[in-house]
């Protein structure tokens, strides 16, 4: 069963949801674990990729779009089903992954927008609802 941990911003400011996105990836795939990212919409996933590109100067994170290469340490995609198990799942998008059960852990990042509140409120009651555990992180 993964371990779910949602991670909360203090602002409303979507790009750092992005931001913190990216950090985490890197943090994972650091640690060696495989990454998979997955976006709200095609638009995000086009702006995730934009953002590991250029986040840290100093740094660089290997990761592809899903249809690009579906093996990359860190992959950015829809609700695809990822290519290896027990990785990292970071989950922007509104709603639960289909795919929770293929990760070790999963990491769903909320900032102070209503609407997204209002959905990773109705995310945590689910994974509740499901027999996980969720925890809350403050950032």
């Amino acid at each position: 069963m993964p371990r779910i941990e949602f991670y909360v911003l203090s602002t409303a400011v979507p790009g750092d949801r992005l931001r913190a996105a990216c950090q985490l990836a890197m943090k994972a795939w650091r640690a060696g674990l495989p990454v998979f990212v997955r976006g709200s919409d095609a638009q995000q996933c086009s702006e995730l990729d934009d953002w590991l590109w250029r986040f840290k100067a100093e740094s660089f994170v290997p990761h592809s779009l899903y249809q690009d290469d579906a093996h990359a340490p860190v992959v950015i995609g829809l609700d695809e089903a990822p290519t290896t198990n027990q990785g990292v799942l970071i989950n922007l998008g509104n709603s639960l992954s289909s795919q929770v059960e293929c990760f070790s852990r999963v990491i769903e990042i909320v900032n102070q927008e209503p609407e997204l509140l209002t959905a990773c409120r109705e995310n945590f009651r689910s994974y509740r609802q499901r027999g996980y555990d969720p925890k809350r992180v403050e950032l």
